[in-house]
């Protein structure tokens, strides 16, 4: 499975987003020494009822906890957009 799939696999089953978008933004820093090591950089936009009256430092941790174990085999950096549902 491709990350962008793992990705959205494990955040689907977390939070049953009414939105998700995930873009792979690792040849935006190749030769980034974070980059080196194969993990990806990518860039989620989330929009889920799991994240409504919730700090966006409560939101992020949220996403770390459902990608697991993805935050240190396959993910470098991640930047996190969090939209609540309407």
């Amino acid at each position: 499975m491709d990350r962008i799939a793992a990705i959205e696999k494990l955040l689907t089953a977390a939070f049953s987003p009414d939105r998700l978008l995930v873009k792979d933004q690792s040849h935006l820093h190749a030769g980034h020494a974070g980059a080196k090591d194969g993990r990806g950089h990518f860039d989620v936009t989330i929009v889920a009822q799991a994240f409504d009256g919730r700090s966006r430092i409560e939101g992020h941790r949220m996403v770390f906890e459902a990608l697991g174990d993805l935050m240190t085999t396959d993910i470098h950096a991640l930047r996190i957009h969090i939209e609540k549902s309407i």
